[in-house]
């Protein structure tokens, strides 16, 4: 009888054990600044439009301890190069110091094929517009089976319209504003919306009882994507 209780004691751990373990699965995403992000599912580590020129056009900088803290073999991801999204000088650094591998609108086949090295990732590239930049990309990454977008600085609502079943997706408040007069309803297709780029002069206010956008106004903030 004592072995009996020891026995389903031990499965009971066992099982709490694999619970805890199952609650604990997230990908976890760290707002740096403008639209650089930092991704994490606790074994890999992406960065997406950072480094940046901090500062760069006036829009947010950023302290030097970001940079301390990149993580080794990261993932750097650009949708285009302009300085407030790229630093060829920084990530050029990083990426020898850390065996790094950088992506961008420059080497697009090789992010699409990034895939076969990631653990249950995949990513959807879409060459959208935006003004001044002859190579802008937009992304679908689809990771753990949660799908999340990353607009980059496009304004043209089109492309993420022809998409569907997004759990969040990150763009500026310019892509809402062309959605809402275009007639397009971004609820029907995302989840949840995180706004970021939002620079000094934007004064961007939301609906108090919206819990479905997310303006990324603090650096640092982290949104996490259980999975």
């Amino acid at each position: 009888m004592i072995r009996f209780l020891k026995t389903l004691v031990f499965l009971a751990l066992i099982s709490v054990s694999s619970l805890t373990l199952g609650q604990n699965s997230m990908i976890s995403i760290k707002f740096i600044g403008n639209c650089g992000i930092y991704m994490t599912d606790g074994n890999t580590d992406i960065y997406i439009d950072f480094p940046y020129k901090s500062g760069a056009h006036h829009y947010m900088e950023y302290d030097s301890s970001e940079l301390d803290s990149v993580k080794n073999n990261p993932v750097f991801i650009f949708t285009h190069k302009h300085s407030d999204h790229y630093s060829g000088k920084l990530v050029r650094s990083l990426a020898k110091k850390l065996d790094g591998k950088i992506y961008s609108p420059w080497n697009i086949k090789k992010l699409l094929k990034s895939g076969d090295e990631l653990t249950d990732f995949s990513i959807e590239a879409f060459k959208t517009k935006h003004r001044f930049s002859v190579n802008h990309y937009s992304y679908l990454i689809t990771w753990h089976n949660k799908r999340i977008y990353i607009s980059g600085d496009t304004g043209n609502a089109e492309t993420i319209a022809s998409l569907n079943n997004i759990d969040w997706a990150f763009m500026p408040v310019w892509l809402l504003t062309d959605a809402n007069r275009k007639g397009i309803n971004l609820k029907n297709i995302c989840n949840m919306l995180a706004i970021y780029h939002i620079g000094p002069g934007d004064h961007i206010t939301k609906k108090d009882n919206d819990d479905s956008i997310k303006l990324l106004d603090k650096q640092g903030e982290i949104i996490t994507i259980p999975y």
